[in-house]
């Protein structure tokens, strides 16, 4: 990885980021700045902050639909959904959606988003169009991320206690498995479903590797320390894993399944963004408040 670049944010003195994503077309990358409440907006070319947007009281996950060109972005403060026009950065409707709102996947043929609640432990499944929910799920614990597996049409989401991945179907929500993960406090989540994997990156300092069709752990591979978002680059075959101590990115070859390079960060910096079209990888630090760009090449 080589260093692409700095983008200086607005100072905070209580700066504390969430998920970011990226906004293929553009490049602009929306970030959760969860001190704030508010979701920032980067231009990842002109290496440049395009715009605050208000409103989201402790925010937390950021989610772009590509197709649609919005950008889902939870309050876990206001119990909502901010949906967010990708190429205006402009708010064009709030969805309330549960007490905590924090996971977001996007159901690709239903045009769906599923929301994973840290309050009550529930899944919503809410209708993009008509800007409601639809149905909901119990969760058996604290939910971390989620994901969408276009595969085999449903939810993955992972579940710090116990730690396990719940699978739901993605039309009804119904639980149709529960795989038990070996390291504590699933977290960060990411798929491979053209190799039929699922990368769980656990607060016990390791990455779980799942069979997708099975449900079964095929290997682990230790990190650094306790995870936050993780990142799957298919064209590269790489895993790239935020740590926020010390302040690290573990790279990881999903081929060898072996850590092949080490990014330092910024202590506390455990989130990042990436974006597969310019194989750029945004990593968000709190104590200098700026972005920093590292190119795979």
């Amino acid at each position: 990885m080589k260093l692409g670049g700095w983008i200086e944010l607005s100072p905070h003195e209580a700066t504390r980021f969430d998920h970011g994503d990226v906004h293929l077309r553009t490049g602009w990358v929306f970030l959760a700045h969860t001190a704030r409440g508010t979701v920032e907006v980067i231009d990842g070319a002109a290496a440049a902050h395009v715009a605050t947007i208000v409103g989201c009281p402790e925010a937390s996950g950021v989610l772009c639909v590509q197709g649609e060109a919005v950008v889902f972005a939870a309050s876990r403060g206001a119990g909502k959904i901010l949906v967010i026009g990708a190429e205006s950065a402009l708010v064009m409707a709030e969805i309330h959606v549960g007490p905590r709102p924090n996971g977001l996947a996007w159901d690709l043929r239903r045009k769906q988003l599923l929301v994973a609640d840290v309050e009550d432990f529930r899944a919503r499944l809410v209708d993009h169009a008509q800007r409601r929910v639809l149905r909901d799920a119990a969760l058996p614990g604290r939910p971390r991320w989620c994901v969408y597996d276009r595969l085999h049409d449903r939810f993955l989401v992972n579940i710090r206690e116990p730690a396990c991945v719940v699978v739901l179907a993605a039309e009804s929500l119904e639980e149709r498995h529960r795989w038990p993960i070996s390291g504590a406090g699933p977290h960060g989540l990411d798929v491979d479903v053209d190799r039929g994997l699922a990368f769980v990156a656990c607060d016990a300092g390791v990455v779980s590797i799942v069979d997708l069709a099975t449900g079964r752990e095929r290997a682990t591979v230790a990190i650094a320390g306790e995870p936050d978002v993780i990142w799957h680059s298919p064209r590269r075959g790489r895993l790239y894993v935020a740590i926020g101590q010390p302040g690290v990115i573990d790279v990881i070859d999903t081929g060898t399944l072996a850590r092949v390079e080490q990014i330092t960060t910024e202590p506390g910096a455990h989130t990042t963004a990436f974006d597969p079209a310019r194989a750029r990888l945004y990593a968000f630090l709190p104590k200098t408040c700026r972005t920093v760009a590292f190119d795979d090449a």
